[in-house]
């Protein structure tokens, strides 16, 4: 998944770090008031922070270029989306009515924009416009924003692929793979297994290498029956990875990839329940990278599945320990609750003592709930 604070500074045409003309940009607080600032918070998780940067800024009335407004307007509602406040979100989105207007054209501001021509809406609002149509309960609405936005992207290829601007077509096709897996996730989680396989397919015929596409790929067949044919595309990956092949759209480093290989395998095991391999599996992925939040939570599933519930528990609590801010995340909070109770008697105390800490380390937006204390 993207970073979200990369997801929101990418506009439409990509603003430069240096002015070709005048070299006026010299960082990233040159482009848009204390821009730095809003993306450690958002990598940090701080979203209530973001909204006090975004209101103070406004107030003072420190946005003073159109490219200012529209994106604090998108780390706002970013922020809004992550604390689960998706109607306020809705509504300041609202506010720039039409996204194809001149007035979020570079080209309307010819004295602000010399030289630069197209739209200065990040994409990233055009994602959440698609996502939060979804979080609101407007399920169908948002797949068809999400399948238009596919189409906005392909267009946009083409004119790049027609000007040969190659750089620009690798970040069009980073986003229509990053948004192809978005909505393969919503139609997976929907149980549509057909239409998953049909958009993983369309891109796999169009050569797209993509290590993560093939693997849920893999895992559709799995919920399928097709056994056969996820051993068949677990196996396409790691000849990829044994072969270097990997087109870049999918943000892997080598170690992530090596690691989606291990886990693939892993799974295989796990629907042969045979556990001991996976365990095995998980413990390379983990020993390669210890930040490995797949990996440490099904092994200490695969822990729990031998019986082994008290090694299965110390798993998940020193991953909490030694790296929190990646291992707090709710589906391992839940199943390290779960464990609790089947381990212990006085659970509730246990979880609660949990649930306190976790509190002083978890971003704004994590779902305290989760503790069920």
């Amino acid at each position: 998944m993207l970073n979200p604070a990369r997801l929101i500074v990418t506009m439409d045409e990509p603003f430069p770090t240096t002015d070709p003309l005048t070299n006026q940009f010299g960082s990233l607080n040159d482009l848009v008031h204390e821009l730095a600032t809003l993306q450690d918070l958002a990598t940090r998780g701080s979203w209530r922070s973001i909204l006090d940067k975004v209101s103070l800024a406004r107030s003072l009335n420190l946005l003073t270029n159109p490219h200012d407004n529209l994106i604090y307007l998108s780390y706002n509602v970013l922020a809004l989306s992550k604390l689960r406040r998706f109607t306020d979100a809705s509504n300041e989105l609202d506010s720039l009515h039409d996204f194809n207007s001149h007035h979020y054209k570079y080209e309307t501001y010819p004295q602000l924009y010399p030289n630069r021509s197209g739209s200065m809406v990040p994409f990233s609002l055009r994602f959440i416009q698609a996502q939060l149509r979804i979080k609101l309960g407007n399920r169908q609405e948002g797949l068809d924003r999400f399948y238009l936005l596919l189409n906005f992207i392909c267009q946009k290829i083409k004119e790049k692929e027609c000007n040969n601007l190659e750089e620009s077509v690798n970040i069009w096709k980073k986003r229509e793979n990053f948004v192809l897996n978005c909505l393969i996730g919503h139609h997976l989680g929907a149980k549509e297994f057909n239409v998953c396989l049909d958009l993983i397919k369309d891109l796999i015929n169009r050569d797209y290498l993509d290590p993560v596409l093939v693997s849920k790929l893999g895992y559709i067949q799995m919920q399928i029956g097709d056994l056969k044919g996820a051993k068949g595309s677990f196996n396409r990956v790691e000849t990829m990875l044994n072969e270097g092949k990997n087109d870049g759209y999918s943000f892997l480093s080598e170690v992530e990839f090596r690691n989606l290989v291990n886990r693939n395998k892993a799974l295989v095991y796990l629907v042969g329940k045979d556990y001991v391999s996976a365990v095995r599996e998980y413990e390379e992925c983990i020993e390669r990278n210890n930040t490995d939040v797949v990996a440490i939570n099904n092994k200490a599933l695969c822990l729990m599945y031998l019986r082994d519930l008290s090694d299965s528990i110390k798993v998940l609590e020193n991953a909490l320990e030694r790296v929190p801010t990646m291992a707090v995340n709710e589906a391992m909070v839940i199943n390290l609750c779960s464990m609790y109770e089947l381990a212990y008697v006085n659970h509730s105390e246990i979880k609660r003592t949990l649930s306190n800490w976790i509190a002083r380390v978890v971003p704004d937006d994590f779902d305290a709930s989760c503790t069920r204390v």
